[in-house]
């Protein structure tokens, strides 16, 4: 049986999923080159370039990115994956799935919203997985579609599904 760390030692530091934020004016121009040729599975969040910070002035633009590794990786091991790119330090990342929904601020609706369809999967990553709506969020979905049928009339089911993937592609 493992032994329970006293209070005065530091905290475990190693985890499967890493975050960090690259900076497009300090980056080199190959970065995501640099990030496939490792054979890691990574998810690059669009270019954040309308994001506000409290005073509402416009923060620098930037790229979150989550690295999905296949074991555990120390702080220090995650630091020399990132360190061609030139940006902060990574934080351990306790949910993947939340991290992805943060790269659109699906969460956030205060925030300017990102569309899902400009997040990239790297590696192999399921993307559409991380993303799949919970039960509630696919029943508000049907409720909204089947309002929006009602209100427009709309008799044909080619109807619905034109304006879905025009309009609500992401989402519908």
């Amino acid at each position: 049986m493992a032994k329970a760390k006293s209070s005065g030692e530091p905290k475990e530091t190693r985890t499967r999923n890493w975050t960090c934020v690259v900076y497009p004016d300090s980056a080199p121009e190959n970065w995501r080159d640099l990030l496939d040729e490792l054979h890691i599975e990574w998810i690059e969040s669009p270019l954040h370039e309308f994001d506000t910070n409290a005073t509402g002035e416009v923060k620098k633009a930037h790229w979150h990115l989550l690295l999905m590794f296949g074991g555990v990786k120390t702080y220090e091991q995650v630091c020399e994956v990132i360190a061609p790119l030139n940006c902060p330090a990574p934080q351990k990342c306790l949910s993947a799935k939340g991290c992805v929904r943060y790269m659109a601020h699906l969460d956030n609706p205060e925030k300017h919203q990102y569309s899902v369809s400009d997040i990239i999967a790297h590696g192999g990553v399921d993307l559409a997985e991380l993303l799949r709506p919970s039960s509630s969020e696919r029943y508000a979905y049907i409720r909204e579609m089947l309002i929006f049928v009602k209100e427009n009339g709309i008799t044909e089911f080619k109807e619905l599904l034109d304006y879905a993937y025009a309009e609500r592609f992401d989402d519908w």
